[in-house]
């Protein structure tokens, strides 16, 4: 077998071996197929560098002493909360505006809401406004590369996913929370329970859920926090990260810049919402030929993928 030859069959089963590696890290496991064939698939390379190098342990949950860092953000919750409260109150934590946002387009069904602070390039000028004393706050810690407020009502859930890129661990702070362990987020299948003025550090990339069984709702600080790496995986990573970042930069208010995979992702949105509606017919009127066509053209995509690399 020749060297471009032998080239071109590694690849498919390198990314093959790299999908199963992320299905079956953890306990908590989505469906192979939705693994093989969801968007997040395509990271799962880059992601498996990550974990091998990784200077956390493989884990779920991570000793939150170990970024002492942070301790900036909980010392001055009750200052973070002031201006998260504010927010509220004034409408601004809401859903995209244009139903234009790649990474967490799926809550908004769900009654999830944000606002943006920073998002890798830096501060948005409408959380300058708005916001400066949290703003200035999160400028003094570099490792946060993204952070916004996140809104669940009661009685609202997210189901389970896995965030597709693990350049960077998650950090939850709570500002207003029910304080209830009725509250809570699961990480592959441990909970935690949100508490005003309590943090937490997890790997976004295991498998995880959040239920909110109570009437009230449940605001905090959510932070994408670089994870730590050898030097030279560090500066490809910011550079990787910084690269998404730009191209996923969201917008709290009309006139903030909007990156061009959400750009792309609001426009075939509206085309998939209209393809969308004709399956749903589908599945409602033939629910058998529906359920065997949908494996059977997954199966197809992935050949069709194999052969085109191959060739």
């Amino acid at each position: 077998m020749s060297v471009p030859l032998l080239f071109k069959a590694g690849l498919p089963c390198l990314f093959l071996l790299s999908v199963l590696f992320v299905h079956f890290r953890g306990r908590a496991r989505l469906p192979l197929l939705r693994q093989m064939f969801n968007y997040s698939a395509l990271f799962t390379p880059y992601n498996s560098l990550m974990y091998l190098f990784s200077s956390t342990p493989a884990r779920p949950y991570l000793e939150r002493r170990d970024f002492p860092e942070l301790d900036l953000l909980r010392d001055n919750w009750q200052v973070i909360r002031e201006e998260a409260l504010s927010l509220f109150d004034e409408g601004y934590i809401r859903a995209a505006l244009g139903d234009n946002e790649a990474g967490f387009g799926s809550f908004f069904k769900k009654g999830w809401k944000r606002f943006y602070l920073t998002w890798y390039d830096g501060p948005l000028p409408s959380a300058r406004q708005l916001c400066p004393r949290t703003v200035a706050l999160l400028e003094q810690v570099p490792s946060v590369r993204g952070a916004m407020f996140t809104l669940l009502p009661g009685g609202s859930h997210l189901n389970p996913h896995r965030d597709p890129f693990a350049g960077s661990l998650r950090y939850h702070l709570g500002l207003a929370t029910p304080n209830s362990d009725a509250c809570r987020i699961y990480v592959d299948g441990q909970p935690y329970a949100w508490r005003d003025g309590e943090d937490v550090m997890f790997d976004e990339t295991y498998v995880h859920w959040v239920k909110n069984e109570t009437d009230t709702t449940r605001i905090i600080l959510f932070c994408d926090v670089e994870r730590p790496l050898p030097t030279p995986l560090r500066q490809l990573n910011r550079w990787v990260s910084g690269v998404l970042g730009r191209a996923t930069a969201p917008q709290n208010v009309e006139g903030e810049r909007v990156g061009a995979i959400n750009r792309a992702y609001g426009l075939f949105k509206r085309i998939g919402d209209r393809l969308g509606s004709q399956v749903r017919r589908f599945k409602r009127r033939f629910p058998r030929a529906y359920r065997v066509l949908k494996p059977v053209l997954a199966i197809l995509l992935l050949v069709l993928l194999y052969r085109w690399i191959a060739t």
